[in-house]
């Protein structure tokens, strides 16, 4: 509640409508300032439909103000829709900027912040999952499921035990917590002992250090055995030889390769 900043709450006093992603949510922000405005939902479900609504809105003279329950619209939220078609009839958009738990959970992990990469909510996918960890070549900052996270850790520790990472959840909330520690640390620190005390709760960003130099990278491994079977190299043999080159196993590449050609 204290987080919202005095020009966004002059920008929502003086809006027509405020369009946000759970009225009820935003309802209490909006009271605990005083500010009555009328609301109205635009979430993923929805938003398509809200973008050309509140367009034309817009069009004809009002101020809209656009919010998610937390963080920044766009950012892993709802909000892209409603920008897009705001540029494309020639409509004036202005940001305000506000807490981000992007930018929070990097400078709070303690770990180099002059590059890095923020890639939304990690991928389920094992290997596509395996394949970002290992790739990064900067801090990488992602969002992850509370339910997902010591799966995440556990698979971190075993490629990378010492890799330094930072599980920051709940930020600027009542309940933050940050926790900093190698990648078996904190595999550890979440694991079955603590889901044992109950299930973790809250939004989470996970925050982890540049993979190792030298790492593999299979993107490029694949971009090189797609030129090894365009120069008329077979798809196994060229994969064999990669293989030897980077550390990439070779039957990921092969399956890297005839996935995409498919």
């Amino acid at each position: 509640m204290e987080d919202v900043t005095l020009r966004v709450l002059d920008a929502l006093r003086a809006a027509d409508v405020v369009a946000c992603e759970d009225t009820r949510h935003t309802k209490v922000l909006l009271d605990r300032h005083g500010i009555a405005v009328p609301l109205m939902s635009c979430h993923e479900h929805n938003e398509r439909a809200r973008a050309v609504e509140l367009a034309a809105r817009i069009r004809a003279g009002a101020v809209v103000a656009l919010v998610s329950d937390a963080g920044t619209p766009l950012v892993s939220d709802p909000g892209y829709a409603v920008v897009r078609e705001c540029l494309k009839e020639g409509l004036a958009v202005e940001v305000l900027p506000g807490p981000s738990a992007v930018i929070t959970a990097l400078v709070a992990s303690g770990l180099p912040a002059e590059r890095w990469l923020f890639v939304g909510f990690l991928p389920r996918k094992r290997s596509e999952l395996e394949d970002l960890l290992a790739g990064a070549p900067e801090t990488l900052v992602a969002f992850e499921s509370p339910r997902r996270l010591a799966a995440t850790l556990a698979l971190l520790a075993a490629r990378d035990p010492e890799r330094p990472v930072a599980v920051c959840r709940e930020l600027t909330k009542l309940h933050e917590e940050v926790r900093r520690g190698s990648a078996a640390e904190l595999a550890g620190a979440y694991g079955p002992e603590r889901t044992s005390a109950g299930p973790l709760r809250g939004e989470v960003v996970l925050v982890l250090g540049a993979a190792p130099a030298g790492e593999p990278r299979r993107e490029e491994a694949v971009q090189a055995l797609r030129a090894l079977v365009d120069a008329g190299a077979r798809v196994r043999a060229g994969a064999s030889v990669v293989a030897k080159l980077t550390g990439v196993r070779a039957n990921e590449l092969y399956r890297e390769l005839t996935r995409a050609e498919q």
